[in-house]
């Protein structure tokens, strides 16, 4: 009986039109998917592929292979994983990339219940601000915003990113707030040069009529990170365009104060992203679980939508 690798391997490499895009998807080498797929034609007695330096084709024997075992893949994928997940013990290093400031003060409180719960799970969690390739990084989960669904991920949303705009009360002392977005070109502005472009986004703001408005500000300070903006409209140096979570303490405490309190940008969503639905480990499972439960009823909490 052919194992179950030489028939992911075989079928990965069919959708993707070669050997190291099956490895990508599937967290191999391009050489291990080779040799996995030259074991099948061996043990089936038929070449399946034609190779050439350029691409793969299928011969016509596996046109027929495939569409053979297409369907039956997938449900012996799906009760593969779905008896492995309910019969072991969520166990092993849990390795997740995060959005830094999101996660540090929505996603790390939630590390205490899941280790008491589950205290095999070894977590490695990196907080980052980049998208990065949960495959051929080896990544159990991710959660930011901006991510690629590649072929395989699952994407969960959840919540919002609503970009207000922010000051201290020791910098608006004696300054006139702006009326409209086209003011805030009036004022110091802290942006953020993200690493992965490195260009300045620019904001469009929208209130409650529909009505949108540029909100430009001027490049008085870049730095590469929310938490930096933050902190530096905290210390007076300026007006910043920044998401709502990632202020909403500090708009609580009173050292931020919300400009233009009925405009905002819309910029996606934050979500949760990990690879195949009918192949997830334990460990990662009970991650997902844990992550979607707490955000169920925060996606409408007054820290996450600025049209509230």
């Amino acid at each position: 009986m052919e194992t179950l690798a030489n028939l992911e391997s075989f079928a990965r490499t069919a959708e993707g039109g070669s050997f190291s895009e099956a490895g990508r998807r599937l967290g191999l080498t391009a050489a291990a998917v080779s040799r996995n797929v030259a074991m099948l034609e061996r043990n089936l007695g038929v070449r399946l592929f034609h190779r050439s330096t350029r691409k793969l084709t299928l011969t016509e024997a596996g046109e027929r292979f495939l569409a053979s075992i297409d369907g039956n893949l997938d449900a012996l994928q799906a009760a593969i994983a779905e008896a492995a997940a309910h019969s072991s013990e969520p166990a092993g290093v849990l390795k997740v990339s995060l959005s830094p400031t999101f996660g540090l003060t929505h996603i790390l409180p939630l590390l205490p219940p899941l280790l008491a719960k589950y205290p095999r799970i070894k977590p490695e969690w990196r907080f980052e601000n980049r998208p990065v390739d949960l495959i051929a990084e080896g990544y159990d989960a991710a959660i930011g915003g901006a991510f690629d669904l590649a072929p395989g991920l699952v994407s969960r949303t959840l919540a919002p990113v609503h970009v207000v705009a922010v000051a201290s009360p020791t910098y608006m002392a004696g300054r006139t707030p702006p009326a409209d977005p086209s003011e805030l070109a009036a004022y110091h502005g802290i942006v953020m040069r993200p690493p992965g472009t490195g260009r300045i986004r620019h904001w469009m703001l929208r209130n409650a009529n529909g009505i949108e408005i540029a909100g430009t500000l001027t490049e008085a300070i870049v730095v590469n990170d929310p938490a930096a903006m933050r902190e530096a409209a905290r210390l007076g140096l300026g007006v910043s365009l920044i998401a709502l979570f990632d202020v909403a303490p500090e708009l609580e405490r009173g050292g931020l104060i919300r400009l233009l309190p009925d405009w905002y940008a819309d910029a996606g969503a934050i979500s949760l992203y990990y690879p195949s639905r009918t192949l997830i480990s334990a460990k990662t499972r009970v991650f997902v679980e844990l992550v979607v439960n707490a955000f169920k009823s925060e996606r409408s909490d007054a820290s996450f939508r600025a049209d509230r």
